[in-house]
């Protein structure tokens, strides 16, 4: 453990230097980059000089044990006690921080919610959800941003498609990728019977541009009328813009905006998103990365939560938790569920480590 906390240390210190360096004051992206891996690595390295500072005193502390003064080896006695306990608090909070973190925690979030199965009630679930999200977001002091929504027939949403920034965004909301299902009695059910529908959430981490520059032959862009319900034209310019990702297919469509560029600015952002979480699933995939984490990764055809609204109660099927009060939940109460989930997460990384956190 102490030469790989050495080498974070050094790599720190380096970052640090080149944030410092006049070439990269002139490289905006290069500040982000740089500057996100130093806010990563901050928190080990700042434990670890505590740890160390910590571990010296120690040391001298030990050394007074042995005074002749009585009064003095008492004082030594209590104060190593509390180092002591210190110094173990530490060590165990380097353990923590020494597991490998997801590269893509400090990133922004592209989140898509979709109606699944069940109809009109199915797009109200999913207006429901995309609801919960901006609430949570609005708790966490983080933006959202809508990208593009479809409404549904009977109200809800079809497909709602929103950026989510802010400090820890993807690090809390990879934990909702997946199915999500409601069982409930629809307004318009007049014999009361409960129905089950479902709605599938993506949360994909954002890719910068210089980091996944997609070259123009392989795009085509077209644009054309925004149309509201009923087809109706709702402007008088070609401002919607459909991006297609000629060597994969992969299709977006934006039309919320009135200017064509940043429909199409918001086109390539979920584009970029998408080849960036399809790049990274191939190149597991060549790995044989078969490793699942206990709460999973949110595949979305991975059914990991049930809203029951008959008994108030949520259950999330990945880690068997269960809480209530829904209706607190959909207000975006959200933490009392992600928190298990990233604890369950972080304690399935720690078994991993196993024999690598000996110091």
């Amino acid at each position: 453990m102490i030469d790989r906390l050495r080498e974070f240390e050094a790599r720190y210190d380096e970052v640090a230097d080149q944030m410092a360096s006049e070439e990269t004051a002139r490289d905006p992206s290069a500040l982000q980059s740089l500057g996100r891996e130093l806010s990563r690595l901050e928190p080990l390295v700042a434990t670890l000089r505590e740890w160390r500072a910590v571990r010296d005193e120690l040391e001298s502390t030990r050394g007074m044990t042995a005074d002749p003064d009585e009064e003095v080896r008492s004082m030594a006695r209590d104060e190593l006690q509390l180092l002591e306990a210190r110094d173990r608090t530490l060590e165990e909070e380097l353990r923590r921080l020494l597991i490998p973190e997801d590269p893509n925690d400090s990133r922004d979030v592209i989140l898509e919610v979709r109606a699944g199965t069940g109809g009109d009630e199915a797009a109200l679930f999913a207006g429901d959800l995309f609801r919960m999200y901006g609430r949570y977001a609005e708790r966490r002091g983080w933006r959202l941003e809508l990208l593009s929504a479809s409404e549904g027939t009977g109200g809800g949403m079809k497909e709602a498609i929103a950026e989510v920034g802010g400090s820890g965004a993807y690090s809390r909301l990879k934990y909702e990728s997946g199915v999500h299902r409601v069982q409930r009695v629809p307004v318009t059910e007049a014999s009361g019977r409960i129905h089950t529908s479902t709605a599938t959430v993506s949360v994909l981490p954002e890719a910068d541009e210089v980091e996944l520059e997609i070259p123009e032959k392989d795009l085509r862009i077209d644009v054309y009328r925004s149309s509201g319900p009923g087809g109706q034209s709702v402007n008088t310019t070609d401002s919607a813009v459909r991006v297609t990702h000629l060597p994969t297919g992969m299709m977006v469509a934006i039309q919320d905006e009135k200017s064509q560029h940043k429909n199409k600015a918001k086109a390539l952002a979920i584009l970029r998103a998408r080849l960036k979480e399809q790049e990274e699933a191939r190149q597991a995939e060549e790995r044989g990365d078969q490793r699942r984490s206990q709460v999973g990764t949110g595949e979305r055809a991975e059914k990991i939560r049930t809203y029951n609204f008959p008994d108030d109660r949520v259950t999330d099927h990945r880690i068997g938790l269960t809480v209530h009060n829904l209706p607190g939940l959909l207000e975006g109460d959200l933490d009392r569920v992600i928190e298990p989930l990233a604890q369950a997460d972080q304690a399935a990384r720690l078994a991993e480590m196993g024999a690598d956190g000996d110091a």
